[in-house]
């Protein structure tokens, strides 16, 4: 038996609403890229994407150029083993187009060159790859911008680990944050278009007032229709 038809009536309203609500945001009716309509969730998460975008590259690729002319002068004799032999030739080509004297041997590849002319190289890519210039890093190597990326994250990661290796740590830590700073970030953010958080303010501000209320009206809807069924919740 319902106690109090009102309440319970009225929170009944709220979840049929809210359940309205719920299924319109499911719905492909927002707009989505090259005149496409997409759910409200994707729209929102490129969103986000996209302002996230613009508002972290500032703090990493920029700062971390400055940084790289610190290491104009320092050089590095390493070798590290990558994942199968037609890698180790990829990779072989990122160190050669940094100026270095490279050697490959199976899995092996020996690296003795310039490290500031190598990140300058590597950042160069994660750049290019931020712009979503894919082209720029295809001509330069002639093979998948993805790909490049990738060969950079895997011979930064076995770098790393042999400069660890022979104490020289300061080495080692730069290149850990221009593997996760600059080439984990542009490869992840590749193709998404940067859009300036002032640009969007409107839709940013309503879509986390409507995130606090859109939970709230759940919420009440489940209690107005408990109370109304006489059921309290008591201390």
């Amino acid at each position: 038996m319902i106690a109090h038809k009102k309440k319970f009536f009225s929170g009944f309203g709220l979840l049929v609403s809210f359940g309205v609500i719920l299924a319109l945001l499911f719905s492909n009716v927002f707009p989505g890229p090259n005149n496409t309509k997409q759910n409200g969730l994707n729209y929102l998460d490129a969103l986000y994407n996209s302002i996230s975008k613009d508002s972290a590259y500032e703090n990493n690729i920029p700062v971390l150029k400055k940084k790289a002319v610190d290491y104009d002068t320092a050089q590095i004799t390493a070798t590290i083993k990558i994942a199968d032999p037609k890698q180790a030739t990829q990779t072989a080509l990122l160190f050669e187009k940094a100026g270095a004297e490279v050697t490959v041997s199976g899995e092996q590849v020996a690296v003795n060159g310039k490290l500031g002319k190598i990140f300058a190289s590597c950042l160069e890519d994660a750049d290019s790859m931020y712009k979503n210039d894919g082209k720029t890093v295809v001509s330069k190597y002639g093979m998948d911008e993805r790909q490049v990326l990738y060969n950079w994250h895997s011979a930064f990661k076995a770098m790393s680990k042999e400069l660890n290796h022979q104490q020289k740590f300061k080495d080692a830590k730069e290149i850990d944050a221009i593997t996760k700073k600059a080439v984990e970030f542009s490869y992840n953010y590749y193709k998404i278009e940067p859009l300036k958080i002032k640009e969007n303010i409107g839709i940013v501000v309503f879509s986390l007032v409507f995130y606090v209320i859109y939970t709230m009206w759940f919420g009440f809807a489940v209690l107005f229709m408990f109370e109304g069924w006489g059921l309290k919740l008591e201390h």
